[in-house]
């Protein structure tokens, strides 16, 4: 006859046997799963450098130049100037840096109701009172930045190549 211990230790090896069975499973499914996007990783890479060969040939000065001399009457093309190149400093500014534009209040009753408006939003920006009609005065009083103009002394072959968020 079974004791009722053996009986809660048959019980106790089946759900352990149970839950290792399961465990397995979920784990062999994470192989396969690893697996299935390792080969769509090397079928990226693969195609990568598949496009970089093409790209290596069709961008061959040799195919280019009899390109062009078969399409010139067409395309009519134009050697770049090197005056047609500009400097990253010479380039709009980002639209983040663009400053707030200046939006007129409505006119409510006369001036004196718009400058009194406007006194009471420079108080309240100046004694740290979070107001939004502050925060716009300040954004205007920002000057536009305007690009410097080219140099006379630069030498206009050379390109400065670096980032437009200076």
């Amino acid at each position: 006859m079974l004791k009722t211990f053996d009986l809660v230790l048959i019980g106790v090896m089946t759900a352990t046997a149970a839950v290792t069975y399961t465990i397995k499973h979920r784990a062999e499914l994470k192989v396969e799963e690893v697996h299935r996007l390792e080969a769509e990783i090397k079928l990226e890479k693969d195609t990568i450098d598949l496009l970089k060969a093409d790209w290596a040939l069709q961008s061959q000065p040799n195919r280019l130049e009899r390109l062009v001399k078969a399409y010139n009457e067409e395309l009519k093309l134009q050697p770049t100037e090197s005056t047609a190149l500009v400097h990253a400093k010479e380039l709009p500014m980002l639209k983040s840096e663009v400053p707030v534009p200046n939006v007129t209040e409505a006119k409510v009753n006369a001036k004196g109701a718009t400058e009194a408006s406007a006194k009471s939003a420079t108080v309240a920006s100046a004694k740290g009172a979070p107001d939004t009609k502050g925060a716009q005065a300040t954004a205007k009083a920002q000057p536009i930045p305007v690009p410097a103009p080219r140099g006379e002394a630069e030498d206009a072959d050379q390109i400065e190549t670096g980032s437009v968020e200076e």
